[in-house]
């Protein structure tokens, strides 16, 4: 699929979701706020008639204006315009709700004008007793005589009439989620397909190149005229060789690829020596690059040396790491290899340059499998994206910590913190 299609579908896909979702939020509202308006409106009948029997009761007559007033959400308070009883206040309350069919646990108080404070606060619940809650209420100046009731649960009682509601919002939200993973595999997957297209791509040039070379170089040693041009023959076997290492440095990355890939990944964990490890890498350089010590400058200065690592990917982490650094600098490349100790347990190997550095943005992508930093139409730098990563893997696999700092333009420098061996 073009990426323009896909990145189409993506976008009305997501509109899709983002308005679906908005139209249930704004039901959702909508239904709770109907909901909450015919409580509101049943408790405000249902008071305004236990107002009623409390005035019947006294004998006294309600005021003129409605008695009933909600404060807050969940806050009422009943003018009565006489001396409450309070028994009589919770039967008529316990009739009321019961006719009204308010099934909800409340809480009510009753103010009294001679300590100026709200009194016998009682929480009813069936299935607890009640208790003398009256400090939660709040009193209210504009009346003598009245009670207030709260209902601490009313949100809940409210939702629990939406429970329709509430499931297909969790099956939207399952849909929606899986939607979105959905979407989130697909470019994934495009995104592995491109960077195998990449790496199948960059292979097949990198093979290429030393594959020719090496066939038209056996083709001119194959004539018979040669053998009376010494110095020819002897420049043409030495392209064959040069060709013929880089196709095994290659492959070696290839291998160390796949080796990584099968598992059960084991490492043979050995005492080695870490300066030898350098000493040995720098010396393999100087098959591919003879002036390699005038690129690479030492400074191992680490005393306690000696680390449990497994040889072979050890070593071959440091040469990669060498490697980069001989890639991406300038033509006069300037490489410091580095060890110390930080205290008595760690070794710290330090690889820096003085290279073309890393953009902020791809800093932490360069560890990923195939990455390389896009460079547009310049391909100066040969690689197929492995080296770090394969640094990486056999960091972590081994335990230890390795960190990078990077400046556009300026260098690079990679740090890895190793447990030195016990003596």
């Amino acid at each position: 699929m073009k990426s323009n299609y896909i990145r189409l579908a993506v976008i009305l896909g997501s509109v899709s979701v983002i308005g679906i979702l908005l139209f249930q939020f704004y039901w959702i509202r909508k239904t709770f706020g109907l909901a909450e308006q015919q409580f509101n409106r049943t408790v405000h009948i249902a008071l305004y008639r236990v107002a009623g029997k409390m005035a019947e009761f006294n004998g006294s007559e309600l005021p003129n204006e409605n008695p009933v007033k909600q404060i807050t959400s969940n806050y009422f308070i009943v003018d009565v315009n006489d001396v409450i009883d309070a028994k009589i206040l919770d039967h008529f309350l316990k009739t009321e709700f019961e006719y009204s069919n308010i099934r909800i646990d409340y809480e009510y108080a009753i103010y009294d004008c001679e300590t100026n404070q709200m009194v016998y606060g009682n929480y009813i619940n069936q299935s607890r007793k009640s208790e003398n809650r009256a400090d939660r209420f709040q009193k209210y100046d504009e009346f003598t005589y009245y009670f207030g009731i709260l209902f601490p649960s009313k949100t809940a009682y409210i939702l629990q009439d939406m429970d329709i509601w509430l499931v297909s919002s969790l099956v939207l939200i399952a849909a929606m989620a899986f939607f979105a993973y959905s979407i989130f595999v697909i470019l994934k997957q495009k995104r592995l397909s491109e960077v195998q297209k990449d790496f199948i791509n960059n292979m097949t040039h990198e093979f290429k190149t030393p594959i020719s070379t090496i066939g038209i170089a056996a083709s001119v040693l194959s004539d018979p005229d040669i053998l009376t041009e010494p110095w020819r023959l002897q420049n043409y076997a030495a392209i064959i060789s040069d060709q013929n290492k880089k196709l095994q440095n290659h492959i070696e990355k290839v291998l160390q690829l796949a080796t990584l890939d099968s598992p059960p990944f084991s490492l043979k964990i050995e005492k080695v020596d870490c300066h030898e490890l350098i000493r040995e890498v720098i010396t393999n350089f100087r098959i591919s690059i003879p002036q390699i010590s005038d690129y690479v400058s030492l400074d191992l200065a680490a005393r306690d040396r000696m680390i449990l690592a497994d040889r072979l990917h050890c070593t071959n982490l440091i040469f990669n790491l060498v490697d980069n650094a001989v890639k991406y600098s300038k033509e006069n490349p300037r490489i410091s290899v580095s060890t110390r100790n930080e205290d008595s347990h760690k070794l710290i190997l330090m690889v820096a340059d003085q290279g073309i550095g890393i953009e902020m943005r791809y800093q932490k992508k360069i560890f990923d499998r195939f990455f390389r930093v896009p460079s547009g139409n310049v391909h100066n730098v040969k690689g197929f994206g492995l080296g770090l990563h394969y640094v990486m893997s056999i960091v972590e696999n081994h335990k230890w910590k390795m960190s990078m700092e990077s400046t556009h333009g300026q260098g690079t420098c990679f740090t890895i913190i190793i447990p030195v061996a016990d003596k």
